[in-house]
Parts: structure tokens; sequence; C-alpha cells
């Protein structure tokens, strides 16, 4: 029992041991901010082709301790999914105070993709060209509607509404084929494809359902566009 005994003093002597030798840490504003980050990292989850980046408030370094007993620690506030502001808990053990000193701090998050934007403006009536349009990353709150990712998907469509420099290019400014416009109208079936001609009678997009109008029977007819200019009605 005595050995007990000494054995359990021991150990509880080399625990305060360990914790008086313990290297203090002296916070600093860029390593709590790096640790946020490092966080925030660990917890987001987002698509392969985006972009991350995440700013954390700047802490006035009169709030921080002259040192750290313990690793500083960081842990989200709460359990919500990462969004564009979270909050972020820092904390260590500290010998200035009898408790714990901690604060908290908001991190935003913004995550971006690559989009097509108008390298110069474009008007209403023009036809795009490659030396127009480019790609950048843009904010996912600033992408209300269906964007592109690729430049040559645009090469040629006509704008439909005007699209300032700088922004993106949503499908809603555009029509692949236009009102009035000249179409190629295939139509299709398991054993044949006939070509005619006709006249788009509606604006529309790439798998927009449009009505058309064969110019050789004047027969109207819905037709799905395909392409700049061509349209496919399934038999």
């Amino acid at each position: 029992m005595k050995v007990n005994l000494v054995y359990f003093l021991s150990i509880i002597a080399l625990s305060f041991a360990t914790k008086a030798n313990a290297e203090p840490v002296v916070p600093s504003i860029s390593a709590i901010s790096e640790l946020a980050k490092a966080l925030i990292n660990e917890k987001i989850s987002v698509p392969s082709n985006a972009k991350v980046e995440i700013l954390p408030q700047t802490i006035d370094s009169r709030l921080l301790p002259s040192q750290c007993a313990s690793p500083i620690r960081v842990e989200l506030a709460s359990d919500r999914e990462i969004s564009r502001n979270n909050t972020v808990k820092v904390s260590c053990d500290t010998p200035d105070l009898a408790y714990p000193w901690q604060i908290f701090m908001s991190v935003r998050v913004d995550i971006l993709f690559p989009v097509v934007v108008a390298s110069e403006t474009l008007a209403p009536g023009e036809l795009i060209s490659p030396t127009q349009v480019e790609i950048r990353y843009v904010d996912q709150n600033s992408l209300r509607g269906m964007q592109f990712s690729d430049t040559s998907q645009l090469s040629g469509v006509r704008v439909k509404r005007r699209v300032a420099k700088n922004f993106p290019i949503f499908a809603n400014n555009l029509c692949f084929v236009c009102k009035n416009d000249s179409v190629s109208i295939y139509v299709r079936s398991s054993n044949f494809v006939l070509k005619t001609v006709g006249e788009a009678l509606q604006d529309g997009n790439i798998g927009d359902q449009i009505r058309v109008k064969n110019s050789s029977s004047n027969k109207e007819l819905d037709a799905i566009v395909t392409a700049i200019g061509e349209v496919e009605v399934r038999m």
C-alpha cells in the first residue's frame, strides 16, 4: 500500500513539474490568424474548382495576454456549418489569470468560382468575340443565375442585355438563337436526320425549347436549341 502511495505521489509531482517547466507561448496576432485559417480549412468542404479566401478579423493586440502557459487553442464557437461569417473561440491558460484567457473573433469565408466575365462592356445586339471575354474567380454570392466556365462557349453568341466590364455573363444576358434569326432546323429520329431552314419566333439558349417556323411549309414547330443558330426537332 505504501509503495502504491509513493508511486501515486510521484506521478502527481511529475505532472506538476512538467506543467511548470512548459515553455511559455507569447501569443501574436499573426499566429492566431493562421490557427483560425487552419481551423476553417479543416472544416470547410467546397467543389474542387472553387477557390477559398479566409479572412480572420484583426484582433487588437491590447486584448492579448502577455504569455500563455499552454498552446493556443482555436475552435468554432458553434456547431454550425462553415458559412460566409463564422465565429472562432481562441483560448489558452495564462499565469496572469486564475482562469483561461479567451476571446472570440469573426472569420469571413469567401468561396469563388471560375466564370466567364466581360473584359469590356458588351452592348445589346453585339456578337461576342474571344477578345471580349475572360475567366476570373468570382464570389459565389455574386453568381445569381446560369453562368459559363469556358470562353469558347460564348464565341459568336449575341448579347441580349448590356453586360458591364468585369461583370459575369449570365445566360439571360444572351441568346444563342434570337427572335427573327434564320436558323438551321434538324429533324431527327432513330432512322433519319433531315435539315431545313426556318425562322426563330423566340429567343433561346442551349437546351431551351422555342417556337420556330419552317420557311418551306410555314409550319410552326417546337424545337430545342442545340447551338448558335441551330435547333432540333425530335420525332
